[in-house]
């Protein structure tokens, strides 16, 4: 089992609106290295800690699991989504998307707090310039994070 840190601005989808659908499809990532993540990486099951990002408070708001192996995202043949690429076809598709299905909401567990925990400090999230909306979790970073939850 693998982990994963998952950022998501609660305005297109929260923890809250990932609780009430079965399952919540991850799209719209359009960033190379974390679509390898979801393509080559990513299995059932895997732990996901849902973040909060571009908002007020960011920070860790859930906790979630890979519920689907990745299938190519559907928000880049629709030209009318915000997430089209013209280059992308359903013969070639360039983006991928998995399911992911939220376990619970948590306090939520904020970046400036997360920076101030010597165990994580060399979690993905916390490096300067890490802008990656997909990052590995190692099992060791999982399980602080979960004692302090």
């Amino acid at each position: 089992m693998a982990y994963w840190l998952m950022k998501s601005e609660p305005d297109e989808v929260s923890i809250d609106d990932a609780l009430k659908s079965k399952v919540t499809p991850w799209f719209g990532v359009r960033n190379y290295q974390a679509r390898n993540f979801m393509r080559d990486a990513m299995t059932n099951g895997d732990g996901v800690l849902f973040y909060h990002s571009s908002c007020v408070e960011p920070g860790i708001a859930g906790l979630a699991e890979v519920a689907s192996t990745a299938y190519p995202d559907h928000t880049q043949f629709d030209p009318s989504s915000h997430y089209f690429d013209p280059k992308a076809s359903p013969e070639n598709p360039r983006w991928m998307m998995v399911d992911i299905k939220a376990i619970r909401k948590t306090r939520l567990l904020s970046l400036a707090e997360l920076r101030t925990i010597p165990a994580l400090s060399t979690m993905q999230v916390l490096q300067k310039g890490s802008r990656l909306s997909i990052t590995p979790v190692t099992p060791e970073e999982w399980n602080t994070v979960l004692s302090l939850l």
